[in-house]
């Protein structure tokens, strides 16, 4: 039992060593700083060449003085060498997929505007645009012959896979004078986008016949692949190409269904059978979903809840046999979420994550035993992928210390083996600056449960001094803190701060009955879990405990509005996106699923529990100085919220600070997050004492700090794009 985590250990020592320059010649490094959060490369979507060779994967790089980011394709070889750019443009250039021929590299592209199907000849040549569909592209997927594409796009019903009278339709909406939202019934806008009548569908492309009309697999006025949070591409095709296999919600009420079901058609269908699915798993009242057929394609895999209505009811895998119509459930002894996952080639396995105590690492599935054991056991890894001859994956991973780059894992053995980094993008900014790695431990809980808690000590920490500490309390409120890099867990230690990210109940990686602990008692077990942490952290020697502050984002923002309310001992709060009256937020959220069961049932059914645990009841105990920050766009926790939070502080006369990002959905955008950061550390020094800001939040309020023309640039002609990183490039090489 104490043979992983010593391994762990050892591995996360070997990577970092990997990623670092030698002892003798590193020079010291120096305090993070915001502006270093900006100068991280972010590496993300893996895709393996047919041949193994290879992996292209993409770079997203920002500049933030100019207030520009975009994203290239890069390519590297599969034993880490000769890493070099494929792309160049000031755009987006994502989700590469190989060809099944391994001659074309596909990807989603904004250089001809909204994300357009792209081919790239790897023989040479330039890139060649493949899609003109309005409003662009989501997703997309070559059919295994590779004469078709199957792609993901909002269509209007009416339209289905008419492209000229989506066109049409689009610029009605887009160019009349009339700008308005009727709706005869729920969902009327869904976390940042108002529902405008049209649907996710999959159309199919015919790339042998350039003539040929798109044709909608999916028709109807529904969304075919599901509604998911981020996008996502929830479909698949069978190996022999015949039939697409997808979700959807056919619920007569969405709004409070978590119900989605795997449906299927024939790829060649007829008009009336594409409008009549078959639905696989109508028996299951829950979700259903992540379709993936087995190599072989006697059988699809999917992720399945067994909870009507419950969101946070753990992932099972289970495969469905397409023979005989049976579903057989193959994680039932695994008490956590299985995201995503993948078959091996020879599919006798299935390789997923799950998260598992502050860590979500790569599983392996034996098809034939049913046992699960452990690929990988370090850090967080963000996704995946197999080489065709499934003797190794490459891991889009992080840790806290270290910025997500690639990693190739050997696939040998039963147990957890050391991953070789492929990739360095960002390995000169790690020698320069002081990423802070976290430190593990746990913290009794009035319950009598051990509470996690990630622990992340300031710059150049001195055990014999005293230190500020925020405790940072994490959304969901149904998810974990992670050993994952995160720049709030680097900004704030880079300015002199401790840092605990506690897993309280409610987390997941801890069994499914700590998960739902949490539900109907949010102010119960969960609350007095984050005090137990603020206690610990008062007790430590190195900890001032008259310095500590406690901040939190959507669920997390709802605990700092609570917190305002009660005894506590932190002397400042920051709430970002929380919710303040439970009441009027039912009736002003769109996935009543939620608080229908996590808060036991509607107000009207429940006033009782709404009242007790909304922060509103408790407006007359407000004195804690507070920062409350929200979007104007976000539709998930409206800002009203927040304003409403904000109002009843200033009524109170407690010192508060209200940001309303008005472009800002539940998650603020990339360059919101600086006005973030900035008005946090102001904040947080005003009361706590740690470094202030290197922005003046009012400056960058008023657009006077960033975005604006230096004199020695005027009268420079305007770049096209930049130019490849070849120094990073060549430190790759190396």
């Amino acid at each position: 039992m104490n043979a992983r985590p010593a391994r762990a250990a050892a591995v996360a020592l070997a990577l970092a060593s990997a990623l670092a320059l030698p002892l003798s010649a590193a020079p010291a490094k120096r305090a993070l700083t915001i502006d270093d959060v900006y100068r991280v490369k972010g590496v993300a979507e893996p895709a393996i060449a047919r041949d193994g060779k290879s992996v292209v994967f993409t770079v997203t790089t920002t500049d933030l003085p100019k207030v520009k980011r975009w994203t290239n394709l890069w390519r590297v070889e599969a034993d880490g060498k000769n890493a070099r750019a494929l792309t160049v443009l000031d755009k987006r250039d994502a989700s590469p997929a190989f060809s099944p021929d391994g001659a074309t590299l596909a990807f989603l592209s904004t250089r001809s505007g909204t994300p357009q199907v792209w081919f790239l000849p790897l023989a040479g040549g330039e890139p060649e645009k493949k899609t003109d569909v309005p409003g662009g592209v989501g997703a997309f997927r070559f059919t295994p012959d590779g004469r078709r594409l199957l792609l993901v796009a909002d269509v209007w019903p009416a339209c289905g896979a008419d492209l000229d009278c989506n066109r049409k339709k689009d610029d009605a909406m887009e160019k009349g004078k009339m700008k308005a939202v009727l709706a005869d019934a729920l969902f009327v806008r869904r976390w940042d986008s108002w529902e405008d009548g049209k649907r996710t569908h999959v159309l199919r492309m015919d790339l042998a016949d350039a003539k040929a009309p798109l044709v909608d697999l999916t028709p109807g006025d529904w969304d075919s692949p599901a509604f998911s949070v981020g996008g996502g591409a929830d479909f698949d095709v069978s190996p022999d190409g015949k039939e697409l296999a997808f979700t959807s919600q056919r619920e007569t009420f969405p709004a409070s269904s978590t119900n989605v079901d795997v449906f299927v058609v024939p790829v060649d269908g007829t008009p009336e059978q594409l409008k009549a699915p078959k639905n696989l798993t109508a028996k299951n009242p829950a979700f259903d979903g992540s379709p993936r057929y087995s190599p072989d394609g006697r059988s699809i895999a999917f992720r399945m809840q067994r909870t009507p209505g419950y969101e946070s009811d753990r992932f099972l895998l289970a495969l469905y046999d397409r023979a005989g119509g049976t579903t057989r459930v193959l994680t039932e002894a695994l008490d956590s979420w299985v995201g995503e996952y993948r078959f091996s080639a020879d599919g006798k396995r299935i390789y997923f994550l799950a998260d598992v105590k502050g860590r979500t690492p790569l599983h392996i599935l034996d098809l034939a035993s049913g046992s699960i054991g452990l690929v990988s056991g370090t850090g967080f890894v963000d996704s995946f992928e197999l080489a065709p001859d499934g003797t190794w994956a490459v891991l889009a991973r992080r840790q806290m210390h270290l910025p997500t780059e690639l990693y190739r894992l050997a696939l040998v053995g039963k147990e957890p083996t050391p991953a070789v980094p492929l990739t360095a993008q960002n390995q000169a900014l790690l020698a320069e600056v002081d990423f802070r790695p976290m430190e593990e431990v746990y913290v009794d809980s009035p319950s009598g449960k051990k509470i996690q808690v990630l622990l992340v000590k300031p710059h150049d920490f001195d055990p014999g001094k005293k230190y500020p500490a925020i405790v940072n309390v994490h959304g969901g409120p149904q998810m974990q803190w992670a050993d994952a890099y995160r720049p709030d867990a680097q900004v704030y230690p880079g300015a002199g701060y401790v840092v605990a990210f506690p897993n309280p109940h409610g987390s997941t990686g801890w069994g499914q009955d700590f998960t739902a602990a949490i539900s109907g008692d949010w102010d119960g077990k969960v609350m007095k879990d984050v005090k137990a942490v603020a206690d610990w952290l008062s007790a430590q020697p190195w900890v001032d405990g008259d310095r500590m502050g406690a901040m939190g984002w959507s669920w997390g923002g709802y605990a700092m509005m609570w917190l305002a309310g009660h005894d506590h001992p932190f002397k400042a709060l920051a709430s970002m996106m929380g919710v303040y009256d439970l009441r009027s937020m039912y009736s002003s959220t769109e996935e009543l699923w939620f608080p229908e069961w996590d808060l036991r049932g509607t107000p009207w059914q429940n006033p009782e529990g709404y009242a007790k645990q909304s922060p509103s009841s408790y407006v007359e105990k407000f004195r804690t100085p507070t920062l409350v920050v929200t979007g104007q766009k976000d539709f998930r926790v409206p800002y009203t919220q927040s304003l409403a939070f904000f109002t009843d502080l200033q009524k109170m006369k407690v010192p508060s600070r209200l940001v309303v990002l008005e472009e800002a959905s539940h998650w603020p955008g990339w360059y919101d997050m600086v006005l973030y950061y900035a008005a946090h550390l102001d904040w947080f020094h005003r009361y706590l004492g740690g470094a202030p800001s290197p922005y003046d939040p009012k400056a960058l309020v008023a657009n006077d700090v960033f975005g604006k023309e230096k004199p020695e640039e005027k009268g420079e002609p305007k770049k096209d794009a930049p130019k490849p990183d070849t120094a990073r490039a060549d430190a790759a090489k190396k």
